[in-house]
């Protein structure tokens, strides 16, 4: 049994663990209060975007009626021999299983695709580092969400594959301070290179966030675009009821709102697509959908972003709940030893003095 000077050692040192995760405990439900604004913030312009999108497709004919061919790039399908996808983790740890389910859930999805080359968009060091073990990297890659034209260009002309699955791009330290424009250069990266028909399809695999305890790992496919306000979900895996509870329980501890993100005014503006209202439009549809599907494409992968951002908060949160639980569990079981073994020893000294004074 370890004396009581051992055990009083360990307690501090537990006792310093669980100031430091009730901290970051703290910390985190701060960021995710602002992440959940952001992204409330950011609801209404995808929202009307999408409804403007909605009402276009309604309205005008997506295909030209000689040739067939959509009238936009985008919204032409081919089969799938070359594939991007674009793997949403976190840049940090601390947050449990967090980037550890999303990895796990790219490689699943790199399993069903099979045979099919596939480029990889690693955002986050925690999925790079581990995609990284594992897959080459391309010739020329992009190390910054604020890539050029002529590095695009450089990438396109290299030809050469460094494997079926290979990273084709990397981007670290990007989801702290997450900005619009970044998501917009990513997604002219990836249009730019879906016209050129460089790739068939792209996938991204984030955490979709509605709420603490509304959460789902998603793999979800943002081009061809098939159905305008209906995301193209390939994989789902929601929480259990066991995640559900920790994460209800981190989040009334920490005062953190558990309402999800959708509202009553998103369901009221979805009807402005599917209002029986007959619109003129000055420019020809070919003209509309070349300036708004792009702005579509890019808002799809900012909402990727932003809802990843607040699940990493959000399972951070969580985790350092559970983490502080454990730690005050610990310090009960290592005071009850402590007295123990006090009592322990307070007994045996008593028994030598009897057994003392007996033997006088």
């Amino acid at each position: 049994m370890p004396n009581i000077l051992d055990i009083r050692r360990r307690i501090r040192s537990v006792v310093n663990t669980r100031q430091i995760t009730k901290a970051m405990k703290v910390v985190s439900a701060a960021k995710l209060r602002r992440a959940q604004e952001r992204a409330l913030a950011a609801r209404p312009y995808a929202q009307m975007l999408t409804n403007v999108l909605k009402s276009l497709v309604a309205r005008a004919e997506i295909c030209d009626p000689e040739t067939g061919e959509p009238k936009h790039p985008l919204l032409a399908q081919r089969p799938e021999k070359n594939i991007l996808l674009i793997v949403v983790t976190g840049d940090k740890g601390l947050a449990g299983a967090f980037s550890a389910n999303i990895t796990k859930a790219a490689t699943r999805f790199l399993e069903s695709k099979e045979g099919k080359n596939v480029d990889i968009e690693a955002i986050g060091r925690k999925g790079r580092d581990f995609l990284r073990r594992r897959y080459p990297a391309a010739a020329v890659q992009t190390h910054s969400l604020a890539e050029t034209e002529e590095s695009m260009e450089t990438r396109a002309s290299a030809g050469v594959r460094a494997g079926a699955i290979q990273i084709a791009g990397e981007h670290v330290g990007v989801l702290g301070k997450l900005q619009y424009s970044q998501a917009r250069t990513l997604a002219e990266s990836v249009i730019e290179r879906y016209q050129r028909e460089e790739i068939d399809a792209v996938y991204v695999v984030f955490n979709e966030f509605k709420s603490v305890i509304a959460q789902r790992l998603i793999v979800e496919q943002i081009l061809p675009i098939e159905q305008i306000g209906d995301p193209a979900v390939r994989q789902a895996e929601e929480m259990t009821e066991e995640e559900k509870k920790k994460a209800k329980e981190a989040a009334i501890s920490a005062g953190v709102g558990m309402r999800s993100t959708d509202s009553a005014a998103d369901q009221a503006a979805a009807q402005f697509g599917t209002s029986q209202v007959d619109y003129i439009y000055e420019q020809p549809p070919e003209e509309l959908f070349r300036a708004l599907l792009p702005k579509y494409v890019a808002i799809q992968i900012f909402r990727a972003l932003l809802e990843s951002v607040a699940a990493e908060h959000a399972a951070r949160m969580t985790a350092m709940d559970s983490a502080t639980s454990n730690a005050t569990d610990m310090i009960d079981s290592l005071t009850l030893a402590m007295n123990r073994a006090r009592q322990a020893k307070i007994t045996k000294e008593i028994i030598e003095i009897v057994s003392g004074a007996a033997a006088m």
